[in-house]
């Protein structure tokens, strides 16, 4: 198997991303890609500034990726996908958007909670901490424990009923919490990852390795961290290297670091989507 540089999760300016998609294309051909994915904010039913704003635009970006796929067509393969939220009740089903856009994939993520008992929603994500902290006393009421096992059953939730191709950054929920309400090694939440991971390896979905949060100062470790990387490679479940990037210049931000991290865990393969489906690639 060939060792290739590739980058499926890209934020461009369709939605919080910095630049246009060709921007993004001409920096991974000159940084040696193989392969470059757009993956832009899927819609959501309420005012952002993160989304794709509309499903008018959502039409736009995707034939302004399709068009980039056939002018680049020889020197990167070009995919065109979305980073898709769940929210149960409030967002398009994974279907809809694979349909109506033509997408090549999906990655799927949680950033926002729903309570069953509230109305509005613990936004986990983002660059400010107290946002995190607001929406766990407003929306859960500082019960951190009810909070988190929200988030892993919204997580399950969609892994088994909307199926994403990639699982986006599979912890986050650790990001802002920085081991103030909870710690990782709690028997509650090992519990609640490995039936997460249970699930997975039922699936046979990819997990993504995201680098985002070590690059951007947010987070000490890679999103999934290391002990959770440990129980997903025990389980043999595919794992993607991705840096979720909104700049140009993050394509591969902490690349080869985070190989090696793998290899010492006992990876070996990546996965890659390529023009004849999923494949396995050196790591």
């Amino acid at each position: 198997m060939k060792k290739t540089l590739f980058n499926l999760h890209t934020h461009c300016h369709y939605c919080d991303g910095s630049s246009e998609p060709e921007e993004y294309i001409r920096a991974a051909i000159e940084k040696g890609f193989s392969t470059l994915g757009f993956s832009s904010h899927a819609p959501v039913p309420f005012e952002n500034r993160f989304a794709i704003q509309s499903e008018n635009l959502l039409k736009q970006y995707a034939a302004e990726i399709q068009n980039l796929k056939q002018k680049y067509a020889g020197e990167l393969n070009i995919f065109l996908g979305l980073e898709a939220d769940f929210i149960p009740g409030m967002t398009r089903q994974f279907s809809y958007l694979r349909e109506f856009a033509g997408l090549d994939f999906i990655i799927g993520g949680i950033h926002l909670i729903k309570n069953p008992e509230k109305e509005n929603l613990w936004f986990t994500d983002g660059p400010k901490q107290e946002t995190y902290d607001q929406g766990l006393r407003d929306v859960f009421d500082n019960d951190i424990k009810q909070a988190v096992k929200t988030y892993w059953r919204q997580m399950r939730e969609m892994i088994e009923f909307q199926q994403p191709d990639i699982i986006a950054h599979l912890d986050k929920i650790k990001m802002h919490n920085k081991n103030r309400f909870f710690n990782e090694d709690e028997p509650w939440y090992q519990e609640e990852l490995e039936k997460t991971l249970e699930l997975i390896a039922l699936t046979g979905q990819v997990v993504e390795v995201n680098t985002r949060g070590i690059y951007k100062g947010r987070s000490d470790e890679l999103f999934p961290g290391i002990e959770a990387l440990k129980m997903i490679m025990e389980r043999n479940i595919p794992i993607t290297l991705s840096s979720d990037a909104h700049k140009c210049q993050e394509l591969f931000h902490r690349f080869e670091e985070t190989r090696l991290t793998l290899k010492k865990i006992g990876f070996k393969k990546l996965r890659l989507l390529t023009g004849d489906g999923w494949e396995d690639v050196e790591m």
